[in-house]
């Protein structure tokens, strides 16, 4: 058994740190409120010592949250090793809000939250309980951790280890922190010399496993090559909006939640997911909102990064990062709600088809073989010319109530991290019944922005009077249910090839 421990950084994880720069914290961070009686001692304060001991308990549960970054030997990747100085004390924190304590304190805090870097010196998280929130009524958690150690989904894997399904009044405190050693630099030598002479024995077994894999008509490499392929092909730079300029180092923060219920009864009726349904929703806010800056949509290339998970079942709970993207150009130029739906219901059902997700994962495996000097060139050069003009995560919570020992959850607002070229992303998370949007820009940029949460309103509303006009119409099936009969029909007929989508519908 080797007498030292450590973990090296996968190429993704590596990409999201390399990434980081002065203006460009690469954290991914959240806004959730509690009802705030249940964590109160009895004279009315928070028990912020019972929360902290709390979370410690938990932490053996998410080892990397005790862990911090170490540079790896010549250039290679950098590592996880224990952190031997951990304190609850510096990663839970503290404050409260002025009264009233509303909630446009609460956004303009996590704004200040988020705008800060995390210290690379030390575990890369930070949870604040901030109190004084509805005059005391509620509690509110904002925590960040860095995009390094988890994607959005695991990120609510995560929340598993903190939250539960029921209130919980007592807790067993957790084993003993026993970090264990971390390699000498003599180690990591050794390490990295067994490494490169494996690697022509790796490569080859890798070309021996693709070449077998190729002749399997069974197999899935053939079609990653071709999402490849059209990943490559779609990865010109599309039109610049106001969206796609520089950051500066301050951050804006808002929020909106709609009823899933809502949302779903949009997808009964003009088909689709609850996903194209979001797609939808953004393109006609992004349409309103450019057309108020005076930008001609018409003839506007305006692209969608949205985050497809590839974590296998058997991975859920692991930390690291499992993601992928589907590129998902705009229907700016159409001004008809329902046939906006359409067009975006047709990119992703012909995103599914080509597997491109799994063209993205293909070129983060490639990159496992990239030093990371060059890494970091080629993510400089990355930010420069960008083939999307905004970031769309939608991230599956759980359809029941949480609670933090006895606090109820009420809601879960997510923050995604800006780079250059990139001064508004927006992150979903469903929960409870809710959707819950988050929206983040650059304080400069996008003064805006609650401008920008009232045309998405706006435009659900447009979704929900055009499924309406449908049933009034009376229609006999929604356009998936129609796309459905043609592709069963073609499937009997021996025109179809019968095969499941890759990935399921939202």
């Amino acid at each position: 058994m080797s007498r030292y421990a450590y973990d090296r950084l996968s190429f993704l994880d590596n990409s999201f740190l390399i990434l980081k720069k002065e203006n460009t914290p690469m954290h991914i961070a959240g806004t959730a409120t509690f009802d705030a009686a249940p964590l109160t001692n009895a004279d009315g304060s928070l028990d912020i010592d019972g929360v902290r001991a709390y979370v410690e308990s938990r932490l053996h549960l998410i080892p990397r949250y005790r862990q911090v970054l170490r540079q790896g030997w010549f250039q290679s990747a950098p590592i996880w090793v224990d952190y031997p100085h951990f304190n609850i004390h510096y990663h839970v924190r503290h404050t409260a809000l002025p009264k009233p304590g509303d909630e446009r304190q609460l956004k303009r805090l996590a704004g200040r939250i988020m705008s800060a870097h995390l210290h690379r010196t030390k575990p890369l998280w930070e949870m604040w309980i901030v109190e004084g929130l509805d005059g005391g009524e509620r509690v509110a958690m904002i925590s960040k951790v860095h995009h390094c150690m988890v994607d959005g989904v695991s990120s609510v894997d995560l929340l598993n280890v903190l939250l539960t399904p029921y209130p919980i009044e007592s807790f067993e405190p957790g084993p003993s922190y026993l970090p264990r050693p971390a390699p000498t630099e003599t180690d990591l030598f050794w390490e990295t010399a067994k490494t490169l002479v494996r690697l022509p024995f790796d490569i080859s077994k890798n070309l021996t496993d693709a070449l077998g894999q190729v002749r399997d008509p069974r197999s899935d490499l053939r079609s990653r090559f071709r999402a490849l392929r059209g990943m490559v092909g779609t990865s010109l730079t599309p039109s610049q909006t106001p969206l796609n300029k520089p950051v500066g180092p301050h951050r804006r923060f808002d929020t909106l939640a709609m009823s899933l219920d809502d949302i779903k009864g949009v997808k009964n009726r003009l088909g689709g997911t609850v996903n194209d349904v979001v797609l939808a929703t953004v393109a006609g806010g992004i349409r309103r909102f450019l057309e108020r800056r005076r930008v001609n949509c018409e003839h506007l290339d305006f692209r969608v990064m949205a985050p497809v998970s590839v974590r296998a079942e058997a991975e859920h709970g692991a930390l690291g990062n499992r993601v992928s993207a589907w590129i998902v150009p705009m229907p700016l130029r159409e001004r008809d709600a329902r046939r906006r739906m359409e067009l975006i219901r047709e990119t992703t059902s012909q995103l599914k088809e080509s597997k491109q997700a799994l063209g993205a994962e293909a070129l983060a495996q490639v990159g496992e073989w990239t030093p990371s000097t060059i890494l970091s060139l080629a993510s400089r050069m990355m930010t420069r010319a960008l083939p999307f003009n905004l970031v769309v995560t939608n991230v599956p919570g759980p359809q029941v109530p949480l609670y933090l020992l006895g606090a109820r959850m009420r809601d879960n607002y997510g923050f995604v991290p800006l780079i250059d070229g990139l001064c508004l992303g927006i992150v979903l998370f469903s929960y409870s019944g809710n959707l819950c949007w988050g929206f983040t820009c650059d304080w400069d940029l996008v003064p805006d922005l609650h401008d920008f949460v009232l045309d998405i309103e706006a435009s659900f509303k447009d979704l929900q009077q055009a499924g309406a006009a449908i049933e009034v119409k009376g229609e006999s099936e929604p356009p998936q249910a129609a796309v459905k009969t043609k592709r069963a029909r073609a499937r009997k007929n021996g025109n179809g090839s019968g095969r499941a989508h890759p990935h399921g519908e939202a």
